[in-house]
């Protein structure tokens, strides 16, 4: 037994300006090794980063041991994202000592230390690209400020997803080398290594009870080592746990094949290996991409539950306990292939009968999913699976037949319906469904918002939800206010708390106190204050990165997240073409309005870079247009991540949240940009619904069809041509993509995208939405023209979003999903 007490103390580091600083020259000098006279930014950041790590260390550590003392049941979050953006800044916020932190830098300027250059030597950390991993990182910072004992499971990998680069208008993608000078938040564990096996085959044999047992051979191994990120909870002595595994090889190095002088052979086996975890999603439109995305999915799955597992046995428990002591949550279809990892562990390395290893996965997993499309929905080719993954193959199939028993039972006499709940879709070469795999299971499957719920019930999945009417839960979305307001907007915040106090930053359901401010003038004249600032800091930085000038006094319309077709970022490019037509036509009296759009595609997706293509040649075409001036500019702000975000979201005005009507889960940009005193134009979709409901629909612009009429132009006769050739405006502006105006010297370039919107359907309905989104974007510059109204209205929606805190959100999960309870730690 280690005995603690025979240790010499710790010297306590504390969060005064002067120890901070002290701290910092130090830490410069024995850690980085540099001299004050010659470091580098780089230096000092590296410097900074190691005084805030050992401020969190032993928070770190307690907070590990008080929960092997306290026996609490654990939450594991398994996400194959985690878009955690800075760490510096974010965890000098939560321990409180943001203030200090700038003392003791400003303190060192006479050695041409400027704290703001610091921060921005950190890159954003690669580990994510969307709302999913964005949902995940304020989930981990909920949990740990709430104090449930929450883990994070994903990839370390080494380049990201990509750098975005806009190179004669289109996404060129480059390597997003964020590890290139290490990671000053990051502690290896490589005494942390698992096993983690691909290939081989399965052999059968009987055990000494004459039962059937199956084991994995011959396969090709990978090892995953563990890396630790601290979580800082804000203002707690709670600092939970992120652990990524990177892919280490087996065998490193072949001296044999070296010696012999095949250098490439050598190092074959180590570098396919460590291919695992390069990259964020893999080009999956080739054959081995593909092979690579799946083998990177049960990577991380395999590593994270042996984790689990080994932490399990520590406790000296038998396995009957687990659903009683570990919640884990799948993120997405990405993590489902655990259910049938724990499945072998339990049955082949345990020994366990089925029944009861069944009964076990079920209770330990709950799911969570993030669409409604089902062409988005996870599928595995059989064949694939066969060969990556046999075992699990196995099992898989041994799950359906259990399952389809059970189905046919319930419902005899109905192969229609066997078919669509099988696990395996015989429709389209065999095929394996994920979602349909995490949803039999897991105890609970929730949707991320009342409207993605009701339609998973009643679409998608309805057929489970007939046989499991309590399965189906609502988990609506939430983002974390300490980074998205109390961090990225400190006017607004401090504003904000000068008139309600600082509780609202732990309990958002506070800012409804901020209403019968909203019509107050002095308050009123403070939030536009406020907000003018923060225009103004983000038109340089659009002027830093582009070289445009924008009008800090313009309307700043904003639309930032991924680039793809349901969100229709094209509905509002033809909207910006439609307003620069009537801006050169004359006689238009819209307010000045400057468009900015953010957002990657991934690579395979032709029409989502020829979206990007367009946007920038409209943006050409309209800011360099003399007669049109001042009074409309095009922004495309390239390599949008969450640090680009924490200046944008702050400045906008209108938050444009219009995907296709029962396409987007919920969304958590619309949640963060009307947090931040943005207006929201959209449609009846995600947590626009309930966003609606809590500012007030007066205060909210809506438009379009809603879900159920969109399903029902599915079913009808729905013609494109007959709003192309009745709304003259609609017809112009497609016109003019057709026939190049837009692209002159190659006139053709966006025929596809207008054969998408006539000849071939016009499948997310954006001209069936085209003229009520029109109209709404008249009544938005109408009210523009108001500023009070304007400001009085952006207020109501600030006061509004308590609901849309992911603190209610976690609180929600633990209660009905995971079943632990918040325990807050003192930060003293």
């Amino acid at each position: 037994m280690k005995n603690p007490a025979a240790l010499p103390e710790l010297n306590h580091p504390t969060l005064d300006a002067e120890s901070i600083r002290r701290s910092l020259y130090q830490h410069l000098v024995f850690t980085v090794g540099k001299d004050p006279i010659t470091a580098t930014d780089r230096d000092w950041f590296y410097a900074a980063a190691a005084v805030v790590r050992e401020r969190m260390i032993e928070r770190w550590m307690a907070t590990m041991r008080s929960y092997y003392q306290d026996d609490r049941k654990r939450v594991y979050y398994l996400s194959l994202e985690f878009l955690m953006g800075r760490a510096m800044a974010n965890s000098m916020h939560n321990i409180c000592a943001e203030k200090e932190f700038h003392d003791a830098l400003a303190a060192l300027k006479e050695l041409g230390l400027n704290p703001e250059s610091l921060q921005e030597v950190e890159p954003d950390a690669g580990l994510g690209n969307g709302g999913l991993g964005r949902l995940a990182a304020c989930f981990l910072d909920s949990m740990a400020t709430m104090g449930i004992p929450g883990y994070g499971y994903g990839i370390r990998y080494e380049y990201g997803m990509f750098h975005q680069g806009i190179e004669n208008g289109q996404q060129i993608e480059h390597p997003d080398n964020w590890l290139r000078y290490g990671n000053p938040w990051e502690f290896p564990r490589p005494e942390v290594l698992y096993q983690v096996k691909f290939h081989g085959r399965v052999v059968d044999y009987a055990d000494e009870q004459g039962t059937q047992r199956y084991q994995w051979v011959d396969t090709d191994d990978v090892m995953a080592m563990a890396y630790d990120y601290p979580i800082p909870g804000f203002d707690t002595g709670t600092v939970n746990n992120m652990r990524l595994w990177a892919a280490k090889a087996s065998r490193d190095f072949d001296l044999t094949y070296f010696n012999e002088g095949d250098y490439i052979r050598a190092v074959e086996d180590k570098n396919e290996s460590e291919n695992l975890s390069k990259v964020l999603y893999p080009n999956d439109t080739t054959e081995g991409g593909r092979e690579l995305r799946l083998k990177q999915q049960y990577f991380f799955v395999c590593a994270s539950i042996q984790d689990m597992l080994y932490r399990f046995d520590k406790s000296g428990l038998p396995l009957d306990e687990l659903p009683n002591r570990v919640a884990v949550q799948l993120n997405d279809t990405h993590p489902s292939i655990a259910v049938a990892e724990l499945m072998r562990i339990l049955c082949d390395l345990h020994k366990m009968e089925w029944t009861r290893a069944w009964g076990l996965t079920t209770r330990t997993f709950a799911y969570t999913n993030h669409t409604l499309m089902p062409e988005a929905l996870e599928t595995w080719p059989v064949a694939l699976f066969e060969r990556v993954l046999p075992r699990h193959l196995q099992i898989i199939f041994d799950i359906n037949h259990r399952f389809m028993k059970d189905v046919m039972r319930h419902y005899p006499g109905d192969p229609a319906l066997w078919a669509r709940m099988s696990l395996i879709d015989e429709s389209h070469g065999r095929r394996i469904r994920m979602a349909h795999l995490a949803i039999v299971g897991s105890h609970k499957v929730n949707g991320v918002a009342a409207i993605h719920t009701r339609l998973m019930k009643e679409t998608i999945f309805a057929d489970f939800h007939r046989l499991w009417p309590d399965k189906i839960v609502n988990m609506t979305n939430g983002v974390t206010p300490r980074r998205w307001l109390n961090q990225a907007n400190p006017g607004l915040a401090h504003l904000i708390t000068s008139r309600i106090g600082k509780g609202w930053i732990k309990n958002l359901d506070q800012l409804r106190q901020l209403t019968p401010l909203a019509s107050d003038p002095e308050f009123q004249a403070a939030f536009v204050q406020v907000k003018r600032d923060n225009k103004a800091r983000l038109a340089s930085l659009i002027h830093e990165r582009l070289s445009i000038r924008v009008n800090p006094d313009s309307l700043f319309d904003v639309q930032i997240k991924r680039i793809h077709e349901y969100k229709r970022q094209l509905l509002n490019v033809l909207h910006v073409i439609t307003l620069y037509s009537r801006i050169r036509a004359g006689g238009c009296d819209a307010p000045p309005r400057t468009v900015i759009f953010g957002g990657k595609a991934a690579p395979g997706y032709r029409m989502a870079k020829l979206i990007i293509r367009l946007i920038n040649d409209v943006a050409d075409i309209v800011n360099n247009d003399s007669a049109v001036g001042h009074r409309l500019k095009v922004v495309f702000i390239p390599n949008y991540n969450v640090s680009t975000a924490e200046i944008i979201i702050p400045a906008a005005d209108l938050s444009e949240q219009i995907s296709t009507a029962g396409t987007e889960a919920s969304g958590t940009g619309n949640m963060k940009l009307a947090l931040n005193g943005a207006l929201t134009i959209g449609t009846l979709d995600g947590a626009n619904v309930e966003m609606r409901d809590e500012v007030g629909a007066e205060n909210f612009f809506i438009f379009g069809l809603t879900a159920d009429e969109v399903t029902h132009t599915y079913r009808s006769s729905y013609n494109p041509w007959d709003y192309y050739n009745n709304n003259a405006e609609l017809k112009q502006t497609l016109d003019m993509l057709r026939d190049g105006y837009f692209s002159p010297e190659d006139r053709d370039r966006y025929k596809a995208i207008f054969e998408v919107l006539t000849h071939h359907g016009d499948h997310y309905r954006l001209l069936a939405d085209y003229s009520a989104y029109v109209a709404c974007q008249d009544q938005v510059g109408q009210l523009y023209r108001d500023p009070a109204a304007w400001t009085q209205k952006a207020i109501l929606n600030v006061a509004g979003m308590g609901q849309f805190s992911s603190d209610r959100t976690i609180a929600q999960y633990a209660q009905t999903i995971w079943h632990t309870e918040p325990k807050a730690r003192s930060a003293t």
